[in-house]
């Protein structure tokens, strides 16, 4: 069950990252963006870690407010819940 929960986090925090980054092209070309429900959804089902470092990493929503502190809290709930799901496994 856990190489499953695993291969699955891989995946979804490629997909964020990847999200976020293509985002920030179109941001900078003046393309249409990706909806901002769409990034934090994808953070929230488990990308999280993906977000933060795409944020990070490409400077991309660093300066609104629901970005800055959901995505980190996300993170620490995700990272905690993985904890309490390995120690019980």
């Amino acid at each position: 069950m856990l190489k499953i929960i695993g291969i699955y986090l891989l995946i979804i925090n490629v997909v964020t990252f990847a999200l976020y980054g293509i985002d920030k092209w179109k941001a900078i070309h003046n393309k249409w963006r990706i909806r901002e429900a769409t990034l934090l959804i994808t953070a929230l089902i488990g990308g999280s870690l993906g977000a933060f470092i795409a944020m990070q990493m490409f400077r991309h929503k660093t300066k609104k407010w629901y970005f800055k502190y959901t995505v980190p809290a996300m993170l620490v709930v995700h990272v905690v819940g993985m904890i309490l799901l390995v120690v019980k496994l």
